[in-house]
């Protein structure tokens, strides 16, 4: 049997690999601007376009709105059944963890989010608001839907560091059970512009239901992923 030919942006795809696998780009490194890739390349910014999203879709680069295309550090493995804090879980993979408050409220519930936890419609909970990086790159938008009966005080505390050390040091409170939901989908639009991604970008939702060592429903996580940034590794 033959072999198979490449198409036009599968051997661009190829060739940037390569460069990259040089030491021509580096991690964190901006490429060139599409005009440039295009022209050095000798092709259109369309075949450009398809090749550089196939890379994106590998995992090799990814792209921030209105700075550009950039190579892509190893994605976070990400394994739901561990029981551990975001900044322990970056760093021990070796990368540099960061936590950024957007901000932190009481809100009315809905419906949804009161059956979710086991609260009712029209009561109040408190919303936290947080954008995080790797490395400096940002990559998770989640907001915390927390029941105030357990935490009082709790909006007035460093929300930068780990919820799940302020919940054990400062109430006595630890994780017990936990549900995921994950879904891919589109980014929206509230979660898109931190993420440095247009709205719709495609991502991964994660819904996190969290209850404490006495069984009861404490909070809920929505996470709002880039989908290039991160790996679900399961090991039961």
């Amino acid at each position: 049997m033959g072999k198979l030919l490449l198409t036009t942006a599968e051997a661009i795809g190829q060739a940037l690999v390569a460069r990259i696998a040089a030491g021509e780009f580096h991690q964190g490194d901006r490429l060139p601007a599409e005009r440039e890739l295009s022209e050095h390349y000798r092709t259109t910014r369309i075949t450009l376009r398809e090749a550089l999203g196939q890379l994106e879709q590998q995992g090799k680069i990814y792209r921030e709105l209105r700075r550009g295309w950039f190579v892509a550090p190893p994605r976070l493995i990400y394994n739901p059944l561990h029981r551990s804090h975001f900044h322990a879980m970056v760093e021990r993979q070796g990368r540099v963890a960061e936590t950024e408050v957007l901000d932190a409220r009481p809100v009315t519930l809905d419906h949804a989010l009161a059956q979710t936890l086991a609260m009712h419609p029209g009561e109040e909970a408190w919303r936290i608001s947080r954008l995080r990086r790797i490395d400096g790159r940002a990559v998770l938008y989640v907001e915390h839907y927390l029941n105030p009966i357990w935490f009082p005080g709790l909006l007035t505390a460093d929300l930068t560091r780990s919820l799940t050390e302020l919940y054990s040091q400062r109430y006595g409170i630890q994780y017990g059970g936990v549900r995921f939901t994950i879904l891919p989908g589109p980014l929206p639009a509230f979660a898109a512009p931190a993420l440095k991604v247009a709205a719709g970008s495609p991502g991964l939702f994660i819904t996190r239901i969290n209850r404490d060592q006495h069984n009861r429903i404490i909070d809920c996580d929505h996470e709002y992923w880039r989908y290039d940034a991160l790996c679900v590794d399961v090991e039961a």
